[in-house]
């Protein structure tokens, strides 16, 4: 265990790879006039090749990027794209000099390990802030208005609006995940993107510029006894689909809200989490066998399509 001391020296290290994202999105009035609307975010750096990795809502829509360094520099960015399925997006600067993070295993994370959350909230001039918690628990799921973002990291350190896309980082200063996101109102509860997660979203956007990843198009809820009990349903396994995306695989294939997967491509669909690696674990194209149950009863068997995740 490192010592306080050693723990400052790291953390203040870590500091240094930490950006300020400021962004400006052009919107238009009940009279249709521009009216340019400026945002905030953190970042940090990725590579010394100029990456910055942050959130996919922090650039959205932006027309105009800046990334604000430790050492003062403001360097225009340029979007090179986004992951909407995990919040992750990927920002090139041009820079001389540029710190770059050291990314360590979020598949190692333990409860209870102490964390720190480093970002830029409410775009506070005079550097990073820094917010010490522990991982309270992983493999989360929320909703969001982009859909559900699963496998996320829930961590105690403060995380504030202007954080998103900030690094939480352990006690080696090394990126551990992405901060993302925190629940109104609630006391202690934040969000963060695993940064294996995020990493494979990165390489693949840094080298195709888009993140070729299958998808369904449903989300649902793990049944157990509990959920089949209080929806009254005669199975106590699968996942009940909540919602199916417009014109997603999984609607032209004939899912339907109330549906309950249990089977899809040879693999028992035990809980959400099952679901979603199954499907992350075939190509785009695949043709998948889906075992579900209507109305209770009914063993329906179709084929879906996987197709890219938009």
């Amino acid at each position: 265990m490192p010592q306080d001391d050693d723990v400052l020296e790291i953390v203040e290290k870590a500091t240094r790879s930490v950006v300020n994202i400021n962004t400006v999105r052009v919107f238009q009035d009940v009279y249709y006039r521009v009216v340019p609307v400026k945002g905030m975010g953190s970042g940090f750096i990725y590579n010394k090749d100029g990456y910055i990795l942050t959130n996919a809502h922090v650039v959205d829509g932006s027309e105009r990027i800046g990334a604000v360094m430790a050492d003062g520099r403001v360097l225009e960015g340029r979007l090179v794209g986004a992951c909407q399925s995990h919040d992750v997006a990927v920002v090139r600067v041009e820079g001389d000099g540029l710190a770059a993070a050291q990314i360590g295993d979020s598949d190692a994370l333990k409860m209870g390990q102490r964390v720190y959350a480093i970002g830029n909230p409410f775009g506070l001039e005079g550097g990073p802030t820094v917010t010490a918690g522990v991982i309270s628990a992983m493999n989360r799921s929320i909703q969001s208005p982009n859909g559900t973002f699963e496998k996320l990291v829930q961590t105690d350190a403060a995380i504030n609006p202007g954080n998103s896309g900030g690094p939480l980082v352990d006690l080696q200063g090394q990126v551990i995940a992405i901060n993302t996101a925190i629940i109104p109102y609630a006391q202690g509860i934040g969000f963060a993107v695993p940064i294996n997660v995020a990493r494979t979203c990165a390489d693949e956007l840094i080298a195709h510029g888009t993140a070729v990843r299958p998808w369904l198009g449903v989300s649902g809820i793990t049944i157990n006894r509990d959920v089949a009990a209080y929806y009254d349903m005669p199975v106590e396994w699968g996942v009940l689909v909540l919602r199916v995306w417009p014109q997603s695989p999984a609607e032209k294939a004939g899912i339907v809200v109330g549906d309950v997967i249990q089977m899809l491509g040879g693999t028992r669909i035990l809980s959400s989490e099952d679901l979603q690696k199954t499907i992350q674990d075939q190509e785009v194209g695949a043709k998948l066998e889906v075992r579900l149950i209507r109305e209770g009863r009914r063993k329906w068997l179709i084929e879906a399509v996987l197709e890219k995740m938009p």
